[in-house]
């Protein structure tokens, strides 16, 4: 077509975040792209995919006020025809995090991912930052199979007290959701002591787990320091680091990171 096409992969459910990610692909490219599709492979056998939310028609309108060009909304049998056997597993930045606590998830982001990028054909592919660990992965993939885009994160959006934006916010209690912004408070909490010179991993991820375990209601599913690019554990604070987090509030799970500067 002669212009260079921006790409935003979601699963539908959209808010602001998504818009600012739409918004960033208007600015950069001369036609934007978004795929909605609720991914099967990507939710265990416990997950909420029966119940994640389909609103395809809010979705349209956001899609449209925040300056997209063009929705893909495939069906599942068009993604995952009949005999379809080939997955792609990035290797080691997958074990660790989310990877960890929902085996087969990664597996099936990066395959659906893939498959959309195949389709779409983009030049830049927009993801958000507070999905740390999948941009990282995704930018992986790119990189090892010679996909010909370029995997552009964008900053996290969040509310007016510090909560990150996501589809799944809407399913938390009035009281889950007045002590959500408390997860980024203690993320913010632990980035100040390493900034003021706390190196030691083990004693940082101690605090940022007490701090989340005081949140009224919280469940930690993870909290680890890692290293950004390898996403392995390691002991001291020597490099940019990311501190990421998975908190459950009622039966709601949250995400968030922030990172640590070398």
């Amino acid at each position: 077509m002669g212009k260079t096409v921006g790409f935003v992969p979601t699963m539908g459910a959209l808010h602001e975040g998504h818009a600012a990610l739409v918004r960033a692909a208007r600015a950069r490219s001369g036609f934007v792209v978004v795929s909605i599709f609720v991914n099967p492979t990507q939710f265990g056998p416990k997950e909420d995919f029966a119940k994640y939310p389909r609103m395809l028609e809010s979705d349209r309108k956001l899609c449209g006020d925040a300056g997209a060009d063009l929705i893909f909304a495939p069906s599942a049998e068009e993604m995952y025809p009949t005999g379809s056997v080939t997955f792609v597993d990035v290797a080691k930045l997958g074990d660790h995090l989310c990877g960890a606590t929902r085996p087969g998830h990664f597996r099936g982001v990066c395959t659906v991912v893939l498959k959309l990028f195949n389709i779409v054909q983009p030049n830049l592919a927009h993801f958000g930052a507070k999905d740390y660990q999948q941009a990282r992965l995704i930018s992986q993939m790119v990189r090892d199979l010679n996909v010909p885009l370029e995997v552009c994160v964008e900053p996290t959006v969040r509310e007016p007290d510090g909560l990150a934006l996501s589809s799944r916010n809407r399913y938390l209690s009035d009281e889950d959701r007045a002590v959500a912004p408390c997860i980024q408070q203690a993320l913010q909490a632990v980035r100040t002591r390493a900034i003021a010179g706390e190196v030691d991993v083990a004693r940082l991820e101690s605090a940022l787990i007490a701090e989340l375990s005081a949140i009224s209601g919280a469940r930690v599913d993870y909290a680890r320091i890692v290293d950004a690019e390898t996403l392995q554990p390691f002991a001291r604070l020597d490099r940019l680091a990311v501190v990421a987090v998975a908190v459950f509030l009622g039966t709601t799970r949250l995400i968030d990171n922030v990172t640590i500067p070398s």
